[in-house]
């Protein structure tokens, strides 16, 4: 059979798989690295070792498709947002890549905000203004090592730093990538001329941006290291939140999907670039005529982890008694889903990693409220899980505002293993949640954007008939009433506290690591 070779380079690791018409994924392999967490607000990536990564997972699939007898007919790539790095006139880095999760922008993202042209900037951008965003992160260089930034020759995330290892050919960008720069104005398709002002940087240091279902050429070297034929075509691709919809085939109207794994998402399809009216959502590209609206919030399995390693050590439980972490995880959640639906009137703030969507505000922290002796630890995880999902159904709630009606969500994610969180999850967005038996869908989702370029898929929404449905959860409608009327009381809580957190930072800052350490992202 004909395949195509999905490469999706992630936080912590490289993915590739290798998938037909048929949307079955026949070669997977995973290629992992260390997140460096060098100092309080940085989060950062050796960025050689990212192309290394690609390389090498490339070439593992390609074996794999041999030793079965197809066919690779292109690569697709797939790359996660809002990273940043220095690069050489060729596309090579020259320095780590500062991630998503890197917070030291956090003053340039908010005088951007105090000035009052965030929204402005979001509206021409699909970018909300934050931390994250190559445009604060750039602000961020400009006013620490102008001269940097004014003398390297190019500035660019993972999508050009992939490329610079695996293509042959000019400095290019795809228009999904772009439009999560915070940089580019998706409605006149260019650079945007006062966030360039803002950032510093001049339009000939930032690629030239393409349509996603751009064919480039496979470097030489590397098709020939991959037992690929000369020529193939190597599709640029789209980032990768854009084709996770895709990958789970939540492309059609009515359909979002939902990501839940060490953070999660919300994130649905519609035919135009849209700015929310109230600078709550994200717009990216999947391609020239079909965007991707959603919001990312920071805090998910990462908040049960966490709970894990702070409240089950040393217990006489079976969750301190679990052999792994991911036991130790399951434990309590089994232990969590024995507390009553609202965890007996306790809220949790899960912001330990800070938040994202809907507020975009960077520098909060977590928080529980409502506490009484009674509570115990199946109270505080239970309330951390209602906590994300509160969250998400508050992105949710930005899409009813805009007049966005949604039928179905399909999730996808380590969390959605646990019946727990997929009972909260319909709950709190009041909606049946599908499970989609895609684990690799952002790396699938590059496959199909692939066969779509090729001509083999040529209306994206019939990838929804090509994703298995392994469950259905409809949500119960008297836990989706009690978490609509606690809805308000979060959102009244996090904004309430802002001004105590923002005090506590200044009194006891976040601690600096002793040692570089690995997270998920």
């Amino acid at each position: 059979m004909d395949v195509v070779i999905g490469i999706d380079t992630g936080t912590t690791a490289t993915k590739g798989v290798a998938a037909g018409m048929d949307g079955e994924v026949r070669v997977t392999t995973s290629v992992h690295y260390p997140l460096s967490v060098p100092g309080s607000g940085r989060a950062e990536l050796d960025a050689g070792k990212l192309r290394d990564a690609a390389v090498e997972a490339l070439i593992t699939v390609a074996a794999g498709v041999r030793e079965r007898g197809d066919r690779v007919v292109a690569v697709s790539l797939s790359a996660f947002l809002h990273g940043l790095a220095p690069l050489d006139a060729t596309g090579n880095p020259q320095g780590p890549l500062i991630t998503w999760a890197d917070n030291r922008a956090y003053g340039q993202a908010q005088h951007i905000a105090d000035t009052g042209r965030a929204k402005a900037l979001q509206a021409r951008t699909g970018t909300p203004v934050h931390p994250m965003a190559p445009l604060a992160k750039l602000a961020w260089w400009k006013e620490t090592d102008p001269a940097l930034l004014r003398d390297t020759p190019r500035w660019g995330g993972v999508k050009e730093i992939v490329l610079a290892g695996l293509a042959s050919d000019a400095f290019v960008l795809d228009l999904s990538v772009a439009s999560g720069t915070g940089l580019y104005d998706i409605h006149e398709r260019r650079w945007d001329p006062e966030a360039l002002d803002i950032a510093g940087v001049r339009e000939e240091q930032l690629a030239e941006v393409v349509p996603t279902t751009t064919a480039l050429k496979l470097n030489p070297d590397v098709a020939s290291a991959a037992g690929l034929p000369p020529g193939i075509p190597l599709i640029i691709g789209a980032a990768d939140g854009p084709l996770a919809n895709l990958g789970v085939g939540a492309t059609p109207a009515g359909i979002a999907a939902v990501s839940l794994g060490t953070s999660g998402a919300l994130r649905t399809v519609v035919d135009r670039p849209l700015a929310d009216k109230a600078g709550r959502l994200f717009c990216y590209a999947l391609t020239e005529d079909r965007w991707v609206i959603g919001g990312a919030i920071n805090n998910a399995g990462s908040v049960v982890r966490w709970a894990g390693q702070t409240m089950a050590e040393g217990f006489d439980r079976p969750a301190a008694e679990a052999e792994n972490a991911d036991e130790r995880d399951a434990a309590l959640l089994v232990e969590a889903a024995g507390a009553p639906p609202g965890s007996d009137g306790l809220l949790c703030l899960p912001y330990l990693l800070g938040e994202r969507a809907p507020w975009w505000r960077g520098g909060m922290r977590g928080a529980y409220l409502g506490l009484r002796r009674e509570h115990g630890r199946a109270h505080l995880v239970r309330a951390a899980v209602e906590g994300v999902c509160q969250q998400l159904a508050l992105v949710r709630d930005t899409f009813g505002d805009e007049g966005i009606a949604m039928t179905e969500v399909r999730a996808t994610g380590g969390a959605v293993n646990s019946d727990l969180w997929v009972g909260v999850l319909a709950a709190a967005l009041d909606l049946p949640v599908a499970i989609a038996d895609t684990p690799e869908g952002t790396a699938l989702g590059a496959c199909l954007l692939g066969l779509h370029a090729l001509g083999d898929l040529p209306d994206l929404d019939d990838a929804a008939a090509l994703v298995d449905i392994t469950g259905r959860t409809t949500p119960d409608p008297a836990n989706a009433d009690l978490y609509r009327r606690l809805r308000p009381l979060v959102e009244k809580s996090a904004l309430a506290v802002t001004d105590v957190l923002t005090e506590l930072d200044r009194i006891a800052p976040a601690p600096l690591p002793s040692t570089e350490k690995a997270v998920k992202g």
